[in-house]
């Protein structure tokens, strides 16, 4: 399979909480990090993100010229296997262009011209195929996709050994809540089977830490 160079970009509390146990959205990276994380974002052809980082935070998914001048804005692709992207959602504005992959059967029609929907293959749990995904990026021209969450979305990627650099920020605050959001989520590893990742490097950004891995 040809497929982008894959990074994956995350924000978590030092308990390891990307979020509040309702799920809602918390500030956890700091002015420093917020001004990486453009950058990042601008050295992409795109950056993904799943439905329900959609319908919880609703992000634009842009690159702010507070924060890069002259920002070249990535692709933005929504993995949303039952069609669930609201005709309003700020992803869909005309910043830039948006791809968003359903599964077959869910396909919706948008007004905005800048807006694709391509129908794709589901897992077995009904998720899209990540593996499919990254072949049909790939074969639009995207060389190197940034993956922001959520934490099902992630899962996804990691399981299925698809990614190539790994970036946390650890702020330094603790959330708590055993059914809070994480980094990872889905079902989780059976025995043995533990992802593995070699540290490539440990800094301080600001007020918290950011650790960038590679998977083996």
């Amino acid at each position: 399979m040809n497929r982008p160079y894959v990074i994956i970009n995350c924000a978590m509390s030092a308990d390891g909480k990307i979020a509040s146990p309702t799920r809602k959205q918390i500030l956890i990276s700091c002015e420093e990090d917020i001004k990486r994380m453009y950058r990042l974002r601008n050295n992409c052809d795109a950056v993904l993100v799943g439905i329900g980082t959609i319908l919880t935070d609703d992000p634009k998914l842009t690159v702010k010229e507070t924060y890069v001048q002259h920002p070249k804005q990535p692709l933005r692709v929504i993995l949303d296997s039952k069609g669930r992207t609201p005709p309003k959602a700020l992803a869909l504005n005309d910043v830039s262009k948006t791809l968003i992959i359903t599964a077959k059967g869910n396909k919706k029609t948008y007004n905005q011209s800048n807006v694709e929907v391509v129908e794709c293959d589901t897992d077995s749990k009904g998720f899209i195929d990540v593996t499919y995904a990254l072949d049909l990026l790939y074969k639009k021209g995207i060389r190197k996709l940034l993956v922001e969450g959520g934490g099902t979305i992630i899962w996804s990627f990691l399981k299925n050994r698809v990614v190539d650099d790994l970036y946390t920020f650890i702020g330094p605050y603790i959330i708590g809540g055993k059914d809070t959001p994480t980094v990872a989520d889905g079902e989780g590893i059976t025995t043995g089977e533990q992802i593995t990742l070699i540290i490539n490097e440990v800094k301080q950004e600001g007020s918290g830490v950011l650790i960038h891995y590679h998977p083996v």
